[in-house]
């Protein structure tokens, strides 16, 4: 560092009263208090979720918290798992994240048509009976049933819980660009300040 950057950096220090900038950017960018409302919003909502619909899964209320986070995050159900610390979880996240209403594409990639199964279910037929009338297993009837279920919840409730999902989220976005648009502003406030204040 030459003297005259030692000058800029000795002015900025005075002028914004902080030890260092980097410090001043851990504390600000993503704080604790944010951090706490999100992670507290998104549970409450999981839990209100696990009482309304009787979620069968072995991942706590916590966990299921991650797969949101993640969810949104943009991670696949391996991805998950990994966050979840075991690879093996990957089909528990993906049925959890189904029982949240956080849905892909490939969750309707059935083996054989989808509508033909949704109409099977409405008209009450059985895990059995779907399975000869589409002639595959039972287990893969149970799966795709619980996909056709999960939506039907989902637009019964107007996709109220991907709606409260989204505004945390988005909320905490929105908070981070506030912030760091903060620190930008007092850090070119500060630079404009030195060159005004500094010849060389």
């Amino acid at each position: 560092m030459n003297k005259k950057t030692e000058e800029l950096r000795d002015m900025f220090l005075d002028m914004t009263d902080e030890e260092t900038v980097t410090e001043r950017q851990e504390e600000t960018h993503g704080s604790l208090g944010t951090e706490e409302r999100v992670e507290e919003q998104l549970l409450a909502v999981v839990t209100e979720m696990r009482e309304r619909y009787d979620f069968d899964t072995p991942l706590t209320d916590e966990e299921l918290r991650t797969v949101v986070r993640r969810f949104y995050a943009g991670d696949g159900d391996d991805g998950i798992a990994d966050e979840l610390g075991d690879e093996s979880l990957k089909e528990d996240v993906a049925s959890a994240r189904i029982d949240l209403h956080l849905f892909r594409p490939s969750d309707t990639d059935a083996p054989f048509e989808i509508e033909t199964l949704r109409t099977l279910v409405r008209d009450g037929a059985t895990t059995a009976d779907c399975a000869a009338e589409l002639d595959t297993d039972e287990s893969t009837v149970r799966r795709y049933r619980r996909v056709i279920e999960a939506k039907d919840e989902a637009r019964t409730v107007n996709q109220q819980y991907i709606n409260e999902f989204e505004n945390i989220l988005q909320d905490r976005e929105i908070s981070d660009r506030m912030t760091s648009d903060i620190q930008q502003d007092g850090l070119d406030d500060a630079t404009d300040g030195m060159e005004t204040n500094v010849s060389f």
